[in-house]
């Protein structure tokens, strides 16, 4: 089938041993690419009860069939590996330009098993793969690393751990083009537990296309989609304009969730970073719409580089309302850290809002109070060195409070949750509370733009404060993202509802790149056959039904604000997770063997427990 070579490359570090790993040409049918692939690659790779941080574990960098064409949105990877917070597999997805790159080096991603004895970056380029010595730069920041190896190689783009991933930090990421974050499960640590610093990947070789001539005339109509649908003009303040409508709907996390709305809001909204310290907009490879921040400012006398992007919605909510802090330089400058050490901002953000509580209530000795901005980045520094109160808080938010007896950390199966607060958006609440990757946004259903999807059966939904339908909603839109994230195309290219709705040119995009003719019901097939790979890994890591469900904090009101006393409440939560697995034809570990073979899956049934 054409859109792939066909093969990753196959890397043991323990041995030093280099080798290609043959494809099937059913996976790429049944899982597409992407996450799809690499999740089926772990099935067989993988037995469960590996240590997250052991040799034994397995990272994979993965492409799908439209990296490497210059499709606007799918300068896209993924990384799959077991997460050292939730102890299953899980991914990270991150934009930018080396996903091109990866995609045109022959291969269809990288496995990375073992530990090398010494620290090591790996690279592909035109000389082909190899391993190489990276004592001289473990230590050195994110940036300083990228420019030193695209200068080693004569160019290429670099994925790379900064001090944090080093010192194995619960909470550390993956870092590419020096300021896109592959965040959330914990990867830093993962590429450190292995010594390994880097990955280059200079690509030389052509992407083999199916029709040309067909997907040239759709990717114009994909260009004309979103200058019409208004998706370029939306670049202008990209997800920083989500801070002012998530205030007014009571939605914006506040004092670690103990509110919705912040007063101080407009002070770190998207219209303040643009006016006062944005300096330019950069995009991923092939997209017009440029949604990604470039600021310059400085904070408590230290300078805030452009080389380092700048901060997104989730990072000023996390960084910013979370935690009471209104400096929006100081937020950048945490940003900066973040990248810096490769720290993943959403983390940071929820534990120093779980600490400044801790503090207000006696039961941690540092004093750490609401909004204070200074002690905020310097809380950053502690968390990737290690040091003070960062060792402490390095194995993981969950772990602390435990230590602490606290039930107001706001995580779900080990990771925090992000900036949705489900007590305004019942059916993120509902993903929340069942993902097999832990507190998840990219791929859940967001009630304030959802609509329906009349050619996949769904045809009305519920508002944002009911949970009334939403068990089949939310399997639906989980589907469909899944399906995206097999693809890979960012989430700002894609309308999966409304009046925009433009999965059938995307199909029609991917039968261009591999002649895979795709209606909306095998589209959903994927989706939902690569959703039930997740959890078939979240079954063997000994999850079950018993484990879904949301902390405490939101089954607490909120006190005011346009989402104010609607708690999700945990009755109706339970009972419409019980609906929602009878619609996903579940038992109480995941799919049963019924679920599997009408899937195609049949194979697959050796590995659920």
């Amino acid at each position: 089938m054409k859109g792939f070579f066909g093969k990753y490359l196959k890397v043991d570090l323990s041995t030093r041993s280099l080798n290609d790993y043959k494809i099937p040409e059913k996976w790429m049918r049944d899982y597409l690419g992407g996450r799809g692939i690499g999740a089926r690659i772990l099935l067989d790779e993988m037995d469960g009860g590996e240590d997250p941080l052991g040799p034994e574990n397995i990272l994979i960098f993965a492409t799908g069939p439209l990296q490497g064409t210059r499709i606007p949105g799918a300068g896209r990877h993924v990384i799959l590996s077991k997460s050292p917070k939730t102890g299953s597999i899980s991914d990270s997805f991150a934009g930018g330009f080396f996903a091109h790159e990866l995609a045109t080096t022959g291969y269809d991603g990288i496995i990375i098993k073992g530990k090398a004895e010494s620290p090591v970056y790996l690279s592909i380029d035109e000389d082909g793969p190899s391993i190489n010595d990276a004592e001289d730069i473990w230590g050195e920041e994110v940036a300083d690393v990228d420019e030193e190896l695209k200068e080693r190689h004569d160019g290429g783009r670099v994925a790379v751990i900064g001090e944090a991933g080093e010192n194995l930090v619960n909470f550390s990421c993956i870092m590419n083009d020096r300021n896109r974050a592959a965040g959330r499960p914990g990867y830093g640590a993962v590429m450190g537990s292995k010594n390994l610093k880097a990955v280059l990947a200079k690509g030389t070789k052509s992407l083999p296309i199916y029709d040309e001539d067909l997907l040239n005339e759709k990717k114009k109509e994909f260009f004309d989609y979103l200058e019409k649908s208004g998706k370029i003009e939306w670049g202008k303040y990209g997800t920083t304009d989500l801070i002012e409508p998530f205030d007014e709907l009571g939605i914006l996390p506040t004092k670690n969730f103990q509110e919705g709305i912040f007063e101080d809001s407009k002070k770190i909204d998207g219209t303040t970073l643009s006016d006062e310290i944005l300096t330019s907009r950069d995009n991923c490879t092939g997209c017009p719409i440029k949604c990604k921040r470039v600021v310059k400012t400085e904070f408590a006398g230290e300078e805030v580089e452009e080389r380092y992007g700048g901060p997104e919605y989730e990072t000023l909510s996390a960084l910013g309302s979370l935690c009471m802090n209104s400096d929006l330089n100081s937020i950048a400058l945490a940003n900066q850290k973040c990248n810096k050490y490769g720290l993943d901002t959403i983390s940071v953000g929820n534990i120093i809002a779980f600490l400044m509580e801790a503090s207000e209530r006696g039961m941690i000795d540092q004093k750490i109070d609401w909004g204070d901005s200074e002690t905020l980045v310097e809380l950053v520094d502690q968390f990737a060195k290690r040091r003070g109160i960062g060792d402490a808080i390095a194995e993981g938010l969950d772990n602390f409070a435990e230590k602490l007896d606290a039930d107001f950390a706001v995580t779900s199966k080990g990771q925090e949750i992000p900036m949705h607060d489900p007590r305004g958006k019942n059916g993120m609440g509902l993903t929340y509370a069942t993902s097999p990757r832990g507190g998840t946004h990219n791929e859940g259903f967001h009630d304030t733009g959802a609509e329906a999807i009349p050619e996949l059966g769904l045809k009305e939904i519920s508002d944002r404060f009911s949970l009334d339908g939403k068990a089949k909603a939310v399997k639906v839109f989980e589907d469909v993202r899944s399906f995206v994230n097999s693809s890979i195309l960012c989430i700002f290219v894609v309308s999966s509802s409304g009046e925009n709705y433009n999965l059938p040119l995307i199909r029609e995009i991917i039968e261009g790149t591999t002649g895979l003719e795709l209606d909306a019901k095998k589209m959903q097939n994927i989706g939902e056959r690569n959703y039930n790979l997740l959890k078939i890994h979240s079954a063997r890591e000994s999850y079950t039904r018993n484990d879904d469900g949301l902390p405490s904090r939101l089954n607490e009101a909120l006190p005011r604000g346009g989402s104010a006393d609607n708690p999700v409440p945990e009755k109706e939560m339970q009972e419409t997770i019980d609906e929602y697995y009878k619609k996903r034809g579940w038992d109480d570990h995941g799919p049963t063997p019924e679920k599997l073979k009408s899937l195609g899956m049949s194979k697959l049934i050796k590995y659920i427990p």
